[in-house]
């Protein structure tokens, strides 16, 4: 921790780096734990797919309305106060998220770099123009399960979820960003993720080979334990304040 703190504290331009487990924290389940009640017969990776948006757009939708009502019910963590606490004694921190919640947003981070896409950014599946939707979603859909998708308001295409799918790539400026931030860093802290979903997992690996310092938040052992200089097992939500504290002898606020 106190390696990890001196690194922090001298480091003029910082990249935030995180995963699941972060959210996991606060509540959210993540992707391969989110299907239960109702949902627990599917799989979750034939759910997100393109494939299974056109077939069944009801079916897909209303697992994503269900997906967002669990994530308004969850309030960002310690680790999500703490990551917008870098942000703010560094300036020009960048947040890289994986996550397509907006805990780090509520959290007060700004305008993080969501690879992923998000939940609460709907855009129309035929157009791909920004979508509005209702703030109001039920825990389950009424009829068991579907619930049709709106209608685009410019080409009356099917409103989609905003989240990269399987067989998807990256949004290209999301990405463009993430790399071009890693590879100019000084210090890269990873924080929840598994290292294993690429290309994402790519970014602390850009870290490292263009000469970052990376530190690792995580309970467990992961492949990025290769390209880490440290590491500090334990949660988010207890690490990251500790981190913040021994930095810069605050406590988030």
């Amino acid at each position: 921790m106190r390696e990890a703190a001196a690194l922090l504290a001298q480091a003029r331009r910082v990249v935030i780096f995180t995963g699941a487990g972060v959210s996991a924290e606060s509540g959210v389940p993540t992707f391969r734990d989110a299907l239960t009640g109702l949902w627990r017969s599917f799989d979750a990776q034939r759910l997100a797919t393109p494939e299974a948006f056109r077939e069944d757009p009801a079916l897909v939708w209303g697992w994503y309305e269900w997906r967002r009502a669990t994530v308004r019910r969850a309030r960002p963590n310690a680790g999500h106060v703490a990551v917008a606490a870098i942000e703010a004694r560094v300036p020009g921190a960048i947040v890289v998220t994986q996550n397509v919640d907006d805990l780090h947003e509520r959290a007060g981070s700004i305008a993080p770099i969501h690879l992923h896409g998000s939940l609460f950014a709907p855009r129309c599946s035929a157009c791909a123009r920004p979508a509005t939707t209702s703030d109001e979603a039920a825990e389950e859909p009424d009829d068991g399960r579907r619930v049709p998708p709106p209608r685009c308001a410019h080409c009356a295409g099917l409103v989609r979820p905003g989240v990269v799918w399987f067989g998807e790539a990256l949004p290209t400026a999301a990405l463009e960003a993430a790399v071009e931030a890693a590879s100019t860093c000084d210090l890269l802290v990873t924080v929840g993720t598994s290292g294993l979903v690429y290309p994402a997992a790519e970014i602390p690996q850009v870290a490292a080979r263009f000469g970052a310092t990376v530190v690792q938040v995580n309970p467990q052992e992961t492949p990025l334990d290769a390209v880490s200089d440290v590491n500090l097992r334990g949660p988010a939500a207890q690490v990251l304040p500790a981190l913040v504290h021994a930095a810069w002898g605050a406590d988030p606020a």
